[in-house]
């Protein structure tokens, strides 16, 4: 690969993580602690994740524990997790909350796969926002004449193919996560 497209397929690659990171945050009916990541609780002053002030435990399938460190932290937690958008209540015994994940409706799941498949369709458009940037990057080249017409043709070539090869990747993230979703 040479030196020109590095630097966009890096930025393919971050749009990738974060793509994945945003369908880990999608709930599937199953409990996982990942829905808790974007949830920050006011902790001495600074927003805090909950990761870091408590410990987060599946003990079930459909159930989602959280200890905190401090027992006065429980109702803060409680709080945040009310605010955000889970749309879970969380129940509380003064020391641990426990949040009980219900069987997600088959309209529910076909909602999820509409935004999962959007989130997929925004990261696309993103992978080809960046080899936009990189071909308008080579055109500039050309007029300047930095590189010659048959190196820039190869350096757009190679950053074609690897935006076809994130696109593919981003079809399968979607695809995993339908299924998921779809499986009862």
């Amino acid at each position: 690969m040479s030196e020109k497209n590095k630097v966009y397929e890096e930025k393919m690659t971050k749009t990738l993580a974060n793509l994945e990171r945003e369908l880990q945050s999608v709930r599937a009916g199953r409990a996982n602690p990942h829905v808790l990541d974007k949830i920050t609780v006011d902790y001495y002053g600074s927003p805090t994740p909950i990761q870091s002030v408590a410990n987060v435990q599946v003990p079930e399938a459909r159930m989602i524990q959280i200890q905190p460190w401090e027992p006065k932290m429980v109702k803060t937690i409680v709080k945040a997790i009310q605010k955000s958008d889970l749309g879970i209540n969380p129940s509380d015994d003064g020391r641990v909350i426990r949040l009980v994940f219900p069987e997600l409706t088959e309209e529910r799941r076909k909602q999820l796969v509409k935004d999962v498949k959007k989130m997929g369709e925004n990261a696309k458009v993103a992978c080809r926002n960046i080899r936009r940037d990189g071909n308008d990057a080579y055109k500039k080249m050309k007029k300047t004449s930095e590189l010659s017409e048959d190196e820039i043709a190869d350096a757009e070539d190679e950053l074609q193919k690897i935006t076809d090869n994130f696109i593919k990747k981003v079809d399968k993230a979607i695809e995993v996560k339908t299924k998921e979703l779809m499986t009862i």
